[in-house]
């Protein structure tokens, strides 16, 4: 063989092993592409999974924050929606119980929770996620002078407390027993939004609420601390319920309460730390 043929054998042999590398690389590089693309395919899907409607039962003091959470929630997960029932928690137990659908709990007490837990309805064990603490309610610029629990036993005083099967009102008549206080109001309500909204609307000279509903009402009322309520602290447990229809959801949901962005909403709200 020539020098000629040699030097032209090894340029040919050169140009194929380069032609080889190039297409090695561009299988590799569609490998990869293809891989990522299946890889942001999942992520997005993972995000996306969730869809439908959460069906939450929660106690009536919590109806702004969770409100608020559940807005972020369906922002979070395009096509969720939040509904809720709010109430007194012992109603709500009570329609869980007899087969009404939801898909989570959230109650003001543990003793009300216990009437679902007791009944088997619940799914796992429910957590406490916050806890709440009592306030008087007042007319807006407090004219009658309230300063502590003992004043509300003045019998010229409208006051109107929570039924005492609602957790408010159990708390409240706990503060009283604590206090050796005896107090007869004008009614009770059968959940705490119902008791703030006689002083809202002047039906009522005060009541017995959370530090929420006080801080939810704003200038509509006044609020006073007293130190009794110290001794009548609410936890407030949330669990997932065992015949829940939108499990995924629902978990997500309750995620999101327990979660630090849920948290904020619930202690710019009022509430105090589990």
């Amino acid at each position: 063989m020539t020098r000629t043929a040699r030097r032209n054998r090894r340029s040919l042999q050169v140009i194929g092993a380069g032609a080889a590398a190039l297409l090695a690389l561009s299988a590799c590089s569609s490998s990869d592409s293809d891989s990522s693309s299946t890889t942001s395919g999942s992520s997005a899907s993972a995000s996306d999974k969730l869809s439908g409607t959460v069906t939450v039962f929660a106690a009536a003091s919590l109806k702004e924050s969770f409100t608020t959470l559940g807005e972020q929630f369906e922002r979070a997960h395009p096509g969720t929606k939040v509904t809720y029932s709010f109430g007194g928690s012992d109603s709500l137990a009570a329609s869980i119980t007899g087969g009404a659908p939801a898909d989570v709990f959230a109650s003001a007490s543990p003793k009300t929770m216990k009437i679902v837990t007791d009944a088997g309805d619940a799914s796992g064990t429910p957590a406490t996620f916050v806890r709440n603490q009592l306030e008087i309610a007042t007319l807006p610029g407090n004219p009658d002078k309230v300063a502590s629990l003992k004043d509300l036993t003045n019998p010229d005083l409208k006051v109107v407390l929570c039924d005492k099967e609602v957790p408010c009102g159990a708390a409240a008549q706990k503060a009283l027993d604590a206090s050796s206080l005896k107090l007869t109001p004008v009614s009770y309500e059968q959940d705490v939004k119902a008791a703030l909204t006689k002083v809202e609307l002047k039906e009522a000279d005060a009541a017995v609420v959370y530090k929420t509903d006080v801080h939810a009402a704003g200038d509509k009322v006044g609020g006073v601390e007293f130190p009794e309520s110290a001794d009548a602290v609410n936890d407030y447990p949330i669990t997932l319920l065992k015949d829940a229809q939108n499990t995924d959801a629902a978990k997500a949901f309750i995620a999101l309460v327990r979660s630090a962005e849920g948290q904020k909403v619930l202690t710019g709200a009022g509430f105090l730390k589990p």
